[in-house]
């Protein structure tokens, strides 16, 4: 499992991608999954498609949206 804020995941987007392709930071995304690093790198240094990343990908089965309850007595309704 793995759990990620949504302000960790966008300012690490943002740190990413603001020199390289700053056009694209502020915009929809989506996470589909995870990669080893091995391909992680491979990806990045240009030497995998992008096709090829894909099929490389441990792609999620879930995605699980938490919100924060306040503490304390909850009638049942």
């Amino acid at each position: 499992m793995i759990i990620a804020r949504k302000s960790e995941v966008e300012s690490l987007m943002a740190a990413a991608f603001e020199q390289s392709r700053p056009q694209i930071v502020g915009n929809d995304y989506l996470v589909m999954g995870v990669a080893e690093r091995k391909d992680w790198r491979e990806s990045k240094k240009g030497e995998m498609s992008q096709g090829e990343t894909i099929e490389r990908m441990l792609v999620f089965k879930d995605v699980l949206n938490f919100e924060l309850a306040p503490g304390g007595w909850y009638r049942d309704d």
